[in-house]
């Protein structure tokens, strides 16, 4: 069975390109599956049956696990099932009618411009201060996740033509749009750096930041400001998209902007934009 695993983890990291983050949760959940099955005595993915399969969720239920991560780990044990029908080596899917648990919908949270504008009007004109307006420009501006925005490279900024090169989710490259608050900032940060490191943003250290340390960073700075909401890095890429769709952008052209392969995906930014025009309609209109 561990065998089987190995060669699933390596397809879907060579041909399918996943990222490492998603390459550990997969591999957790599915040595988690298998340590269930060898406790359960069953050593034989193909003797797996549905009851089996109600008793593995029954498992991470009694483990006090979120439905959102109860699903990932169903999502990941059925890929895997897909993968050896596909290969031949098992006839049948067991978790074919077996569905996960329904998700909450979460509507994401978002700065308003104000308290997006506050953020980035908070760093000194010290060294890391112009390094930390440089990222927080580089969030807002492109919406990028924060793994996309410590992965840039000096040389994937293109001034000229006002784009950034991502590298997002499965090793896939596009060309964000960046603003020229963003280009200015970025300048800036560049001319007192002093290091020859390809890296775009640094720590003190000078090697590469991580996204750990730019969430503690604007940990410090939403406690300056005062402001309520938990603001993560992820924050930033929420109010970008629904910043743009409340000024009349369309729906395809944030989905592109955000690199989501999926429409649907991004249509969670449209309850956003609902929920709000729907709050001044209430507020405004005579008879709501």
């Amino acid at each position: 069975m561990q065998d089987y695993i190995n060669k699933y983890l390596a397809h879907i990291e060579h041909n399918r390109n996943y990222s490492s983050q998603t390459l550990r949760a997969y591999r957790n959940d599915l040595h988690q599956y298998l340590s269930f099955l060898i406790a359960e005595e069953c050593h034989d993915l193909g003797n797996v049956t549905r009851l089996f399969l109600r008793g593995f969720l029954a498992f991470l239920k009694r483990q006090d696990y979120s439905k959102t991560t109860i699903a990932r780990k169903v999502v990941s044990v059925r890929s895997l099932y897909k993968y050896l029908c596909r290969e031949g080596i098992l006839k049948c899917n067991p978790l074919e009618n077996i569905r996960a648990p329904k998700l909450d919908k979460k509507l994401p949270g978002f700065m308003s411009v104000t308290e997006a504008e506050t953020l980035l009007n908070l760093p000194l004109n010290t060294a890391s201060g112009i390094r930390d307006r440089a990222i927080m420009e580089t969030l807002y501006s492109t919406g990028m996740r924060v793994s996309e925005v410590v992965g840039i490279d000096i040389e994937d900024i293109d001034y000229f033509n006002e784009v950034v090169k991502v590298r997002g989710k499965g090793k896939k490259e596009r060309l964000q749009p960046i603003g020229n608050h963003a280009l200015d900032a970025i300048r800036s940060y560049l001319s007192k750096r002093g290091s020859d490191n390809k890296a775009l943003f640094l720590n003190k250290r000078g090697g590469r930041l991580t996204g750990r340390s730019v969430a503690r960073m604007l940990e410090k700075y939403v406690k300056v400001a005062g402001l309520s909401l938990n603001i993560s890095p992820h924050t930033f890429r929420h109010s970008f998209a629904t910043h743009l769709l409340d000024r009349g952008a369309d729906l395809r052209s944030v989905q592109e902007l955000l690199g989501h392969a999926n429409l649907s995906t991004t249509q969670i930014y449209t309850h956003v934009t609902t929920e709000r025009l729907k709050q001044v309609y209430d507020k405004a209109h005579p008879r709501a």
